[in-house]
């Protein structure tokens, strides 16, 4: 977090916010709400306490944004809903939906209409818009289309310990629960993976994809 934050003027920052309420920002609260000079917001959004908003954030018209978001040098499209998002040198396209509890890393570029839920972090990553991120997720160094399903507990397996490596997932793709996306890969358009896989080849377009091992039932062990 910017060291500046700490020592910004608490009558600037009154002047601040009451010049962002005259605009038409609905501010309903003040308490631990921390708005920088530069910070552009569109009439008709609210700011719920906790937020902190700074550098190049620039927000538009009818946004909910908080409680207990952190936005520096963020770019969100007009009609968006962030709950407890902190977000750096990203970009959120209109109509979106994100949190709670999701990071934003820089590079990240989001399309309209996106859906992502709680403990998702995305780094120097695109998506589409109308995708689905739901839960439990880590997207870095990728992009992926639009009306792409998330599954539960996907990550895209990024840094092979020397490197880092982009994956990319076309339109339509449906990724199963618990997926590892082991980068460099590419999944084609409209393509199915099961639950559970881990992705090391390429998947077509269109495929339908298992990659773990068998189950294997034994007998019951016998107690001793």
């Amino acid at each position: 977090m910017d060291s500046a934050l700490f020592d910004i003027d608490p009558a600037t920052l009154r002047n601040t916010l009451e010049q962002h309420r005259a605009n038409g920002v609905r501010i309903p609260c003040s308490d631990g709400i921390i708005i920088t000079e530069d910070v552009t917001i569109g009439a008709g959004a609210v700011i719920l306490p906790g937020c902190i908003l700074s550098g190049a954030t620039a927000i538009g018209t009818d946004c909910v944004i908080g409680p207990n978001s952190v936005l520096s040098d963020t770019i969100v499209g007009g009609g968006v809903t962030l709950n407890n998002v902190h977000s750096e040198d990203a970009s959120v396209g209109d109509g979106c939906t994100i949190g709670p509890w999701v990071r934003l890393r820089p590079g990240t570029e989001l399309g309209c209409g996106l859906r992502i839920g709680n403990f998702v972090e995305l780094k120097n990553a695109q998506i589409g818009s109308n995708t689905c991120i739901a839960h439990l997720s880590y997207l870095g160094d990728c992009t992926f289309g639009e009306h792409v399903n998330v599954g539960c507990g996907l990550a895209v397996a990024n840094y092979d310990g020397q490197k880092k490596h982009r994956t990319t997932v076309g339109d339509d793709v449906f990724l199963g629960c618990h997926n590892v996306l082991v980068s460099p890969v590419n999944v084609g358009a409209g393509a199915y993976t099961a639950a559970g896989s881990v992705i090391t080849d390429d998947v077509p377009a269109g495929g339908f994809t298992i990659a773990r091992s068998r189950q294997i039932n034994k007998e019951p062990r016998k107690k001793s």
